[in-house]
């Protein structure tokens, strides 16, 4: 089972810098003899004339996955704390913008995932090379220079996300004690406190869960992981309707918070106005960015029919159920708080029985970004650790035994102990210099939707249906990427600027919420 929740499994990543790398070690099955004998007669370009019964055209296991295993693994991908944001994000755009804004992503995500869908085979849609993974089919659509600067984007993206991930679960965990505070005298003190040791806190368990070699022997924990995404995006839906109905109206503007309001961080003024409705479309970009893992579920297809006919049911079936849970989660929010939506939605509801639910709900959110933060961590271990062993082969590894009746063994690598908690100490060290969640989700939501939700899926498709310059399908095609990078840099720019106005009254290591 493919690890999920907004998470990438290692295997999608190791090849991202490493031209050298075998594409047909990729989800190996275990070493029999009918498997080698295979492996050593499949062409260099992993097609086979046959297959057999057991076997795909390209020696590996047959593929059993259908259109409605592929809609679970995306939708489960895709929702995941980025939907804490959305219901802030209407806060700024408004009724009606809104819902059109995130209708319009959910459009060129899905359009471009069919377009994604069209390169997972070289050539021929039905019996081409298979690329395994993103990287596989950049590599072999466009190579030379676009493949080192897809892994680059790909790697600050996953550095960025591990930032993201340390700063929303240390909201949680505050949230977790203000509300037992808050609970406990009454309401009577704002139980103010620092984020600094939860952060902290969070990046020693990470120290611990990063010396783990290879992530999919804890494939457990993605899936936990999947289970409380879903615990608490449901919670916070269920909340947001119960408040509303509490408040026997809808809140709200058709425009969206205006200028001159007064929230918890100031009054609006018209330049904020600007940032923060370029910055909601930042945080409305990361909450449906999934394309990177799109090429990896294709892969786990049966055929015939032909995987991309499949994988374009599937798309519009995940799309459709995602864009409506969604909806439904930030629709709610706005219309129970209205222009004081928090920026993460469960932590604003810290204030508000029945609080242990809110207690359930944030630690689902704690333990859900304990393993994402693992699974979008361990591919930039491996590109690093990779490199490392050609630059000092002689690193030995050895052994610790584990006291127990099992009296297991484990392998510990001395580089891979520091620079695994170098890493973790560098986010840590990053989230608290920068603890705003939603500038830093609008940055990453812009960073990573031009290049890899648009500008890859497009260009490879161009070179994969060999569709001439100035051609109609090709000036449609460069005007949706030349769209999508204005939309970007404008989410980035306003991203930005929430985070220099947060700055202006943010004092280093001495956050407070």
């Amino acid at each position: 089972m493919l690890p999920r929740s907004r998470t990438l499994p290692t295997r999608i990543h190791d090849s991202a810098l490493d031209p050298d790398r075998d594409a047909r070690r990729y989800l190996q099955v275990e070493a029999q003899p009918i498997t080698s004998k295979i492996d050593e007669d499949t062409p260099a370009d992993n097609t086979t004339t046959g297959g057999g019964k057991c076997f795909d055209d390209d020696g590996r296991l047959k593929r059993t996955g259908t259109v409605w295993t592929a809609s679970s693994h995306i939708i489960t991908a895709v929702i995941g704390s980025g939907v804490l944001s959305l219901a802030w994000a209407i806060v700024q755009l408004g009724w009606l913008a809104g819902p059109a804004v995130m209708a319009l992503f959910a459009f060129v995500i899905f359009f471009t995932s069919n377009l994604l869908a069209d390169c997972y085979r070289t050539g021929d849609l039905a019996t081409g090379r298979r690329n395994y993974t993103y990287m596989d089919a950049v590599r072999a659509n466009l190579g030379g220079g676009k493949v080192m600067v897809c892994g680059a984007i790909q790697y600050l993206n996953l550095f960025g996300v591990a930032v993201g991930y340390t700063i929303a679960a240390s909201i949680s965990m505050m949230a977790i004690k203000r509300s037992n505070c808050f609970h406990a005298n009454g309401g009577k003190d704002p139980c103010h406190m620092s984020s600094n040791m939860y952060m902290i806190i969070f990046g020693i368990i990470q120290v611990f869960f990063s010396q783990i070699p290879d992530f999919d022997q804890v494939w457990w924990l993605s899936i936990v992981a999947a289970i409380m995404s879903f615990t608490y995006s449901i919670v916070g839906l269920s909340l947001g309707i119960v408040q509303a109905v509490q408040n026997k109206a809808f809140q709200g503007s058709i425009m969206g918070i205006s200028v001159g309001a007064v929230t918890k961080a100031g009054t609006v003024t018209p330049m904020q106005k600007i940032w923060r409705n370029l910055q909601a479309l930042g945080d409305i970009a990361f909450a449906y960015s999934y394309s990177i893992i799109l090429i990896e579920i294709q892969d786990t297809l049966r055929s015939p029919p032909p995987e991309t006919r499949t994988m374009r049911k599937a798309t519009l079936i995940s799309i459709s159920v995602t864009t409506a849970f969604y909806l439904l989660c930030g629709c709610a929010g706005y219309a129970a708080f209205g222009d004081n939506t928090p920026g993460n939605l469960l932590t604003g509801f810290g204030f508000y029985n029945p609080y242990w639910l809110l207690d359930i709900a944030n630690l689902a959110i704690v333990v859900h970004l304990v393993g994402a933060y693992q699974v979008y961590s361990q591919p930039l271990f491996a590109f690093v650790e990779k490199w490392a062993a050609r630059r000092w082969p002689k690193v030995e590894e050895y052994d610790i035994r584990l006291h127990g009746p099992s009296g297991h063994a484990c392998r510990v690598n001395a580089f891979r102990l520091v620079w695994r908690t170098c890493f973790v100490v560098l986010t840590t060290v990053v989230s608290m210099l920068l603890p705003f969640f939603n500038d830093v989700v609008g940055i990453l939501g812009a960073l990573g939707f031009w290049p890899l939700t648009v500008y890859f899926p497009v260009e490879m498709y161009i070179a994969h249906r060999k569709i001439r310059r100035w051609s109609m399908p090709w000036v449609g095609l460069q005007a949706l990427s030349l769209a999508c990078l204005v939309v970007s840099l404008a989410a980035a720019v306003g991203s930005i600027a929430g985070v220099v106005l947060d700055l202006k009254s943010y004092h280093p290591f001495h956050s407070t919420y």
